[in-house]
């Protein structure tokens, strides 16, 4: 996980939120604790929301499936 951190902090240092979306969505899909999960989980939401991405809907429902959005 240390790799995918730098890479989320690079990531932010370039303010590059479609990269962002991806990499905050391998780090749910690692996540070893649901809370964990839908911590990175509602960080890919809020960028690919930001910027119109199209998987927007997909992170959503996984918010919704934990009870973490309506």
């Amino acid at each position: 996980m240390n790799d995918l951190n730098a890479t989320i902090l690079d990531a932010h240092a370039r303010d590059d939120r479609r990269v962002l979306v991806g990499l905050y969505t391998r780090a749910a899909d690692r996540a070893d604790a649901v809370d964990e999960e839908c911590f990175f989980l509602t960080y890919a939401y809020i960028y690919a929301l930001e910027i119109g991405h199209p998987e927007a809907g997909t992170l959503k429902a996984r918010l919704v499936g934990y009870g973490r959005e309506q």
